[in-house]
């Protein structure tokens, strides 16, 4: 199920505060000099039209939100969201999100990490190419602070199965904890924009949380 076509950006919003690039990251990492203040950072990886990153602003304005996406179009339609929203705790990075935790994130430094609905690469030679990697999941690990969590849902259930037998292979997260699907109370009462699709087409989402042990 591919992305669908994306309304045009209203050039009159103001996305300085709201749309970043990897160039323009704090080196060295500095989440306070992004969002102007210390909080707990989330950080979501593919956000897509931001869905995610509105709910999750809105519903917790003591934590900061941090999203990644490489594709430019959607950086940009996700970021104006939070712009129109007014929301001071999110922001999107047109970008890599590999380099960003590779390169820039450190160690213990964030409370979630959330991937929904990645690109599965179906094609056997391009599977190498998947975000959940074992170089990805043991950055992943590395920079959740203790009692961190990591949050992982699809369609694909193949991608699914391959991502839970790898975990444990290279990292020592505790799970799959269960995460149960809960009703939708309105329309847009969904995760991602993904997901509603998904779930309003009655096909399965499958869905997991791992956490980084306490100590």
């Amino acid at each position: 199920m591919g992305r669908r076509a994306l309304r045009n950006v209203d050039p009159s919003i103001d996305l300085s505060a709201h749309l970043k690039t990897f160039d323009q990251l704090p080196r060295p990492w500095d989440a306070a000099a992004l969002f102007g203040r210390v909080a707990p950072l989330e950080v979501e990886v593919g956000s897509g039209k931001g869905l995610f990153l509105r709910g999750a602003a809105a519903e917790r304005p003591e934590t900061d939100f941090l999203g990644v996406e490489v594709v430019r179009k959607y950086a940009q339609f996700a970021a104006a969201g939070l712009a129109k929203a007014g929301l001071c705790n999110a922001l999107v990075v047109h970008g890599d999100a590999l380099r960003i935790f590779a390169e820039l994130l450190p160690d213990d430094s964030l409370a979630a990490v959330h991937v929904y609905f990645p690109d599965p690469w179906w094609k056997k030679r391009h599977k190498k190419r998947r975000v959940l990697r074992e170089s990805f999941l043991r950055d992943v690990q590395r920079t959740l602070h203790s009692g961190g969590s990591l949050h992982f849902w699809t369609d694909v259930e193949e991608y699914f199965r391959t991502t839970l037998e790898l975990l444990p292979s290279c990292t020592s997260l505790l799970g799959p904890l269960p995460v149960p699907e809960t009703p939708a109370e309105h329309d847009m009462a969904y995760r991602t924009h993904f997901e509603r699709r998904v779930r309003l087409a009655s096909e399965p989402v499958y869905r997991a949380e791992f956490k980084k042990a306490e100590g």
